[in-house]
């Protein structure tokens, strides 16, 4: 493929972009929440399983503990019972603890709307804050988990697309500064969605991928 010019991408990121929209109409957070306190809770128990196996455990969890003040009083192996179907539930039990311990006594149980205040929690980093700021506050923000990092290499939305494990944060920066920040939470969606369904790490499906005739690693990937 020729050296692409970074105004030549950018309106082909565009272009890629609608087609996504096209393909990923209404996009939404695969986590079930009914609150920023659930929301934070669930993100943090995504780590290494499932959107849709968290979801299999958090009914009973925030039956338990409906609050920060109820968690962080929770005794650690019944929180440990709860989650064990998510592995590495030792680990995550502790984490929410520390979580739980660190909003009751910071912020009074209420789960804040600004990234430094969310990442200042244990176990908070800028991913998990990047949700909980864009599905449970509406406020612009980009998660960047594996899927993304993979579908924006793959698209070469990023200068540093060959490089094997890149920067999250760098990432976050260089394509939110390529679209509006009425689409960051949306993007990150679709991109998830689509590494998912179509662009799969292992053998990703570029015969049926809406964005093959602009991709350059498609058919190599």
């Amino acid at each position: 493929m020729p050296r692409e010019s970074k105004r030549a991408r950018l309106e082909r990121m565009r272009a890629e972009y609608e087609l996504l929209c096209e393909e990923i109409p209404a996009p939404k957070c695969a986590l079930n929440f009914t609150n920023p306190f659930q929301l934070i809770v669930a993100t943090v128990l995504s780590a290494q399983t499932t959107d849709k196996r968290v979801n299999t455990v958090t009914p009973a969890l925030f039956a338990a503990y409906p609050d920060a003040a109820s968690l962080a009083a929770a005794r650690p192996e019944d929180v440990e019972d709860i989650i064990r179907p998510l592995g590495f539930y030792r680990s995550k039990a502790a984490h929410l603890l520390g979580l739980a311990a660190g909003l009751d006594h910071d912020f009074d149980g209420v789960v804040p709307r600004t990234m430094d205040e969310l990442t200042s929690l244990p176990g908070v980093g800028r991913k998990t804050a990047n949700v909980v700021l864009g599905n449970a506050f509406g406020i612009p923000g980009f998660p960047v988990d594996t899927h993304v990092m993979r579908v924006t290499g793959r698209l070469h939305w990023r200068s540093d697309w060959r490089i094997a494990k890149s920067d999250p944060v760098k990432v976050e920066a260089e394509i939110c500064a390529c679209f509006p920040p009425s689409e960051w939470t949306d993007l990150s969606h679709r991109l998830i969605l689509h590494g998912r369904a179509v662009c799969h790490a292992r053998k990703p499906d570029c015969a049926n991928c809406p964005l093959n005739g602009t991709c350059p690693s498609a058919g190599v990937a």
